[in-house]
């Protein structure tokens, strides 16, 4: 997000919130995978249960931050707290969790970029010419190294150092 142009307070503060707060795609798949297990077995929801459903998995959403499986878990406490009629329905969709999982991160990881930006506008830390010459294209990111192209003191990334081991070549 700094390579896009938000300033590196921003980004310290924003992106670790958001991944323990800014969890959309999580609380999105929960309030779908409900009601596909409810229309799956023959006993769909009302409008006011649905609604009733979102604002609950909203807030249970933020039990299932940065914990591998914990959607699932979560899905079937929302269902046992809604409609315990439907817990049996959770087995349903075990099978894709996994998959589903890796959506879940990619919608939160893209609600969290857009609420660095945001964030980063509001306090004047945005650089928009820089965001536009990235999204163009013209300040590539080098993944090697993690650094900028353009960075006036490029350094290798910091990893752990061994000591050679005496006799052996270096």
């Amino acid at each position: 997000m700094e390579h896009v142009g938000v300033s590196k307070p921003v980004v310290g503060i924003t992106v670790p919130t958001g991944y323990s707060f800014n969890l959309d795609g999580t609380a999105i798949y929960l309030t779908m995978a409900a009601l596909f297990v409810a229309d799956a077995m023959g006993k769909p929801m009302s409008i006011g249960e649905q609604v009733g459903l979102l604002l609950f998995m909203i807030i249970a959403s933020k039990g299932a931050a940065g914990v591998t499986g914990a959607g699932l878990a979560t899905l079937a406490g929302g269902l046992q707290s809604h409609r315990p009629d439907l817990l049996d329905g959770v087995g349903l969709i075990v099978g894709i969790d996994r998959f589903m999982s890796e959506a879940r991160a990619l919608t939160n990881f893209a609600g969290n970029a857009v609420a660095t930006v945001l964030v980063g506008t509001w306090t004047g830390e945005f650089d928009r010419a820089q965001a536009r010459d990235v999204l163009a294209g013209r300040r590539p990111f080098d993944e090697a190294t993690m650094l900028d192209e353009d960075d006036d003191d490029p350094q290798p990334p910091a990893g752990p150092q061994r000591p050679a081991l005496s006799g052996a070549p270096a």
